[in-house]
């Protein structure tokens, strides 16, 4: 074997020792919900779908997207129109624009979370927020989120990011501002209390002078029946038919009264 068979076996061998790991590693697959950017030489080429493809070895790399849809969630400090601080956290679902993946890449990146999504909601829900009062803002909560929602649409759609929902997870305001709501929920408790209580009065005075006027006319309707039956012998006739044959017992030195049964 002469050297340049020798040199001919080492480039076979090294041909296939790395030619086919690198045929191997050029073929990819994306999965569903998936995008895969094609760059040829750094520049953004294609952009493919689901299922297994073949990229350039050496020249083409591959950068897979997530296009299903994701969760935003970002705090945002704003003023309530009657000058009162607010501490709102707001969460957004979204999704890229599969189609357009080429285009937000080159413009702006794919971290559109920091970049672009979390200062557009903090942008929005200030001068959302400063539209409407504090006690606004908890009475009116789901007519604002539908504000905030349009607002970030109409300001996501121009990068490419799709706005599905929005969901105000909490409204916080200032320690002093909520003891002025504590104070005045007890306040008003207080109030409806002694309303109540003054009707409860009232209802059982009626009823304490229904009742009396009820007595009285008992006793008026009573009496009457008596002058009606004689008067003084009618009393003792009823005494006579409670009468149990017994003599009541008395102790002491006064007179034992004698019933009168003629």
């Amino acid at each position: 074997m002469n050297v340049k068979q020798l040199i001919g076996i080492v480039v076979v061998v090294i041909a296939v020792f790395f030619g086919i790991p690198t045929l191997w590693g050029s073929f990819y697959t994306v999965d569903s919900g998936q995008k895969a950017i094609v760059k040829t030489w750094g520049a953004v080429s294609d952009v493919v779908g689901d299922g297994i493809h073949f990229k350039i070895p050496f020249a083409q790399s591959i950068e897979k997207v997530d296009v299903r849809t994701k969760k935003a969630h970002t705090p945002a400090g704003a003023g309530s129109k009657d000058q009162q601080k607010v501490a709102t956290e707001v969460s957004v679902n979204y999704h890229l624009n599969a189609e357009k993946l080429k285009e937000i890449y080159t413009k702006t990146g794919l971290d559109v979370e920091d970049r672009l999504i979390d200062p557009r909601i903090q942008e929005v829900v200030k001068a959302v927020v400063a539209k409407y009062t504090a006690s606004e803002l908890l009475s009116m909560r789901e007519g604002i989120r539908n504000e905030i929602d349009a607002e970030l649409k109409e300001s996501l759609t121009p990068y490419n990011i799709v706005v599905e929902a929005v969901q105000i997870t909490n409204f916080d305001f200032s320690e002093q501002y909520n003891a002025a709501i504590e104070a005045k929920q007890v306040s008003e408790q207080n109030a409806l209390k002694a309303t109540n209580d003054l009707e409860r009065i009232k209802i059982e005075a009626q009823q304490k002078i229904a009742l009396a006027e009820a007595e009285a006319q008992t006793i008026r309707i009573q009496s009457e029946a008596v002058r009606a039956q004689g008067g003084k012998e009618y009393v003792q006739l009823k005494a006579i038919e409670k009468w149990n044959g017994e003599l009541p017992t008395y102790t002491g030195n006064g007179p034992v009264p004698i019933l009168n049964l003629k």
